[in-house]
Parts: C-alpha cells; sequence; structure tokens
C-alpha cells in the first residue's frame, strides 16, 4: 500500500480503486456459537438487553436466557446466500471478523481446530468466488470465554502470547485469501469502564449488568489490559509482515468526534483532552510507536503505573500498522459546565448538540463530523484511511406486499458519502468503506435484533423468533446504484 499516494485536489469522485462494502463481526453475525468444536467467547455469556435495559454477563449459562449470540443471525448456515446478496450489492470488500473461539476453543490450546480453521478457508473460498476482498477483524469483542476464567483476559501478560499464537495461525492459514487485517477492534474502547469485558475480557464477580463496570472500574487495571494489547498488536504486525510481505495490518478506532459546546477556552481546551485521551492516545502508539506525552500525564496525574517489560518499547516501535481504520456514526458535544443535556452514541455519552437531529437511540446525526474527523486524522498521521463503520440504527417496517422502505437509513447515508467526498477533495487518502450491519444482526451494546442497520432484513425479533429469511430492503437497491457509479450517484 502507497503511503504517498496522490489525491486530486478538488476532486469529489472516488478513486477507481475504491474498496465499498459493508462490515460485520463474527459474535453479532454467525451463531453456530457450540458448533464445529467452537468454545464459549464472551460474547456468548451476555444475555439479551434493550435500549434501557442493560446486557448481562452469566459466568454460568442460564436456562431460557436469551443469549443473542449464539445462534446470531445465522451466517455460519448461510453465509453462501449472504455472500451471494453482498455481491448482487457489488461489494468489494467484506468486513469480517474470525472468532477467536472457533480456532482456539480455550484461547490457550496447544492446536488449533482443523474444524473452525475449514469454516474461514470456506468463506474465504466463496468470497474470492464474488471477486469480493475480505478484511479480517483478528479481534472483535469476542475473547475466548476461558481466557476471561483462567487469566483475567487482558490484564494478564499471558494472554499476548495466546493472542499471537492465534494470529500465527491464521495469518499462515489464509496468507493467499487475505492481505488486509486488523488487529483490535475499537481497541480504544479499553480507555473507558464499559470496555473492560467488552473489549478486555476482564471478568466481573458472579453475574453483572455490562453497564455496571463504572462503578466497579479499576483503571489501573484497564490501562495495563490495554498496553499488552498495544504489545500484541504491535507483535502481530510483525509477525505478519515476515509471514507475508504483501500483507497490509491497520488499527481500529472508534472514533468519538467531540465539539466544544461553546467558544469558552474551557470547552474547546476539553473538547482537545477528550480528542487526546479517547482518540489518539490508542493510534498514536500504534500509527507511531510510542505513548504520547498527553498519556504520559494522565497516567502520572491518575497515579496509573504501567508494567512494562524491558523491550516493550521496541516492540512498539517496530509493530507499527501500515493504516488507520476507524468507525464513525454520530458526534457529541463537551463542556466544563456543569448540568447540561447528555445524548448518547457509540459506547459513549456526550452532550447534546442543538445543531443535531438524533436518532431513535439519541445518537446524534452529523455528516459534516465525518469530514471533519477524516481530516483531523489524516492530517496527524497522512496514512491511508478506510471508514470500516457507518450507519443509522433504526426500527425498520416490513410493509404488506413485502418491502421495506427506509428511506431514512438511505438519507444518512447518502449525506456521510457525501462528507466522504469533500474528505477525499480536501486531500485525505480514503481508500475504503465498509458500512457496518450490511446485513441486520445483533447489536453489540444491547444485545437488540431491533436496532437494525443493514441493507439485507433478517426476519428475527428481540426474543430470538423468526425464520431468519433474508430480504432487500430499498436501502440495497440504492447502495447496489452507489457502488455500480462508484459514488457518483446517490439519489
Amino acid at each position: 500500500m502507497n503511503k504517498n499516494v496522490n489525491v486530486s485536489v478538488n476532486n469529489r469522485s472516488f478513486p477507481a480503486n475504491f474498496l465499498w462494502g459493508g462490515a460485520t463481526a463474527a459474535n453479532q453475525l454467525e451463531g453456530g456459537f457450540d458448533a464445529g468444536g467452537k468454545g464459549l467467547s464472551t460474547a456468548d455469556v451476555m444475555t439479551a438487553g434493550t435500549h434501557t435495559v442493560s446486557r448481562r454477563i452469566t459466568p454460568v449459562l442460564e436456562a431460557g436466557a436469551n443469549y443473542p449470540s449464539h445462534e446470531a443471525v445465522d451466517f455460519y448456515h448461510r453465509y453462501e446466500e449472504d455472500i451471494a446478496l453482498f455481491a448482487e450489492m457489488g461489494f468489494k470488500v467484506f468486513r469480517m471478523s474470525i472468532a477467536w473461539s472457533r480456532i482456539f476453543p480455550n484461547g490457550d490450546d496447544a492446536m488449533p481446530s482443523e474444524e473452525g480453521l475449514q469454516f474461514y478457508d470456506r468463506v474465504f473460498a466463496e468470497l474470492a468466488k464474488h471477486g469480493i476482498e475480505p478484511l479480517v477483524t483478528i479481534s472483535h469483542y469476542e475473547a475466548p470465554y476461558h481466557l476471561a476464567e483462567a487469566y483475567n483476559g487482558w490484564a494478564d501478560r499471558r494472554t499476548i502470547d495466546f493472542y499471537i499464537r492465534y494470529c500465527e495461525v491464521i495469518f499462515n492459514r489464509y496468507k493467499h485469501s487475505v492481505k488486509y487485517w486488523l488487529t483490535f477492534n475499537e481497541i480504544n474502547i479499553l480507555t473507558m469502564p464499559f470496555g473492560t469485558f467488552m473489549a478486555g475480557a476482564m471478568k466481573p464477580e458472579g453475574n453483572a449488568e455490562l453497564t455496571a463496570s463504572a462503578q466497579t472500574d479499576n483503571e489501573q487495571l484497564r490501562y495495563q489490559a490495554l498496553h499488552h494489547q498495544f504489545i500484541a498488536s504491535a507483535r502481530a504486525v510483525k509477525l505478519g509482515h515476515e509471514i507475508h510481505k504483501d500483507f497490509q495490518i491497520g488499527c481500529m478506532i472508534a472514533y468519538m468526534c467531540s465539539y466544544p459546546l461553546t467558544c469558552n477556552p474551557e470547552d474547546v481546551l476539553l473538547a482537545q483532552q477528550k480528542d487526546n485521551l479517547s482518540n489518539f492516545l490508542c493510534s498514536d502508539v500504534q500509527v507511531r510507536g510510542t505513548y504520547p506525552g498527553f498519556a504520559l500525564r494522565y497516567f502520572q496525574e491518575k497515579q496509573i503505573e504501567l508494567q512494562m517489560e524491558a523491550g516493550d518499547g521496541q516492540i512498539l516501535k517496530e509493530g507499527c500498522v501500515d493504516f488507520y481504520t476507524f468507525s464513525y456514526y454520530s458526534s457529541t458535544c463537551v463542556s466544563a459546565a456543569p448540568d447540561q443535556e447528555s445524548v448518547g452514541g457509540n459506547m459513549s455519552l456526550g452532550l447534546k448538540n442543538p445543531y443535531l437531529q438524533a436518532s431513535a437511540w439519541e445518537w446524534q446525526i452529523d455528516p459534516q463530523g465525518l469530514r471533519w474527523s477524516l481530516n483531523n486524522i489524516y492530517n496527524r498521521y497522512g496514512l491511508p484511511m478506510m471508514v470500516v463503520e457507518n450507519g443509522l440504527g433504526a426500527v425498520d417496517t416490513v410493509e404488506a406486499d413485502g418491502s421495506i422502505k427506509d428511506n431514512y437509513r438511505i438519507d444518512y447515508l447518502r449525506e456521510h458519502v457525501r462528507a466522504m467526498g469533500e474528505a477525499l477533495a480536501d486531500g485525505v487518502n480514503l481508500i475504503g468503506y465498509t458500512s457496518w450491519g450490511c446485513i441486520d444482526l445483533v447489536s453489540a451494546g444491547t444485545g437488540e435484533m431491533k436496532k437494525r442497520y443493514g441493507f439485507i432484513y433478517v426476519d428475527k425479533d428481540n426474543e430470538g423468533k423468526g425464520t431468519l429469511d433474508r430480504s432487500r430492503k430499498d436501502s440495497f437497491f440504492w447502495y447496489q446504484r452507489v457502488i455500480a457509479s462508484n459514488g457518483a450517484e446517490l439519489e
């Protein structure tokens, strides 16, 4: 991948080789949680929740409880049908994750599961048949649950070696099928209490609510776990490049776009500090290979003392990523003043922006924020970029004739595609876009099916009932035209 590609300034058209596609994660898509020798993952012990009721983490699976990842939308048995639908839309790339516990059921196994490896052999062969490039997330909120129980997940440095063993197996197995890899999904979620179990696989005591991490938060432990993930990521990048010189290995950040609520200098400084700590701390380490000064100050002020081994600094320097990817859904505001009205967001909360409308889940809709974010990130790093999650979660209605008229989703996506075109004209080297949940899938945060993102409707409800039949929404045909025109036809 050429890191110095010249982008035509003031040209809003997308590059001829632009990677259009969609994004998913194994625990929200595949199902087959105990099929083919797969072990339990951290996602498999989380019950369903709603927008107002938290998911629960249960150390022992409860009879009669609804665990959405167990079946998800059954891609495990329907991947051929689903990939054919992606191909019909014209996908150039499909972002997916490999379920770690499908390859190493316990995480610390000496040998991988051949049956699990063969499943992804078939998936990659099917993608190749349709000319679709896989973009593979190595770890996407689905660590083997045994690692949480036996090692407290990423809090234990030994988990790095288990992860690298997993990487070595999949890099060698799929080196002729996969070019683009992401080491961790939304690695910066560990900078927040919510990421403790979901991203860090650090097990709470007894049954616990997923959203209750803030009450029992151990910030020292979270940042130690994050350091272990940084080392694992860097070692994976170096290993991948040794296994295949053409591998392109990237980071993935949940980008939280935050504006100052007012022009009060305190608000402006607070927005910058949030951008640094929430977004740039992780990518500075993964892109530049060193902890930034603002992170060191934060650790000192919070009395966080990371345990590092000799050689960690060199490992980080030798394992910098090739490209930068991120999720973008919405923006929020920040203010130094207390008692402001708050709204939701992807894994985060923020203050209401009076100039923006919001979705039913209170995520503010801000296409201009995507252009701002692309410029902000690219100006810092100058690496090729992909937007690998973006979309509108909404309740869809199936009409009497079977159609799904999701114009609200089309409106959201149209404006965000336009914003990407403007960022290209600004000089950003944007090489790909994968809309989140291209097929309806389970919501990670709430476990709902009701909150749908897809171009493809899946007949399943929040209680897990339905035929799982697939059908095309109006947005399916819209995105098909967008891809066929390489972003020129947006109406």
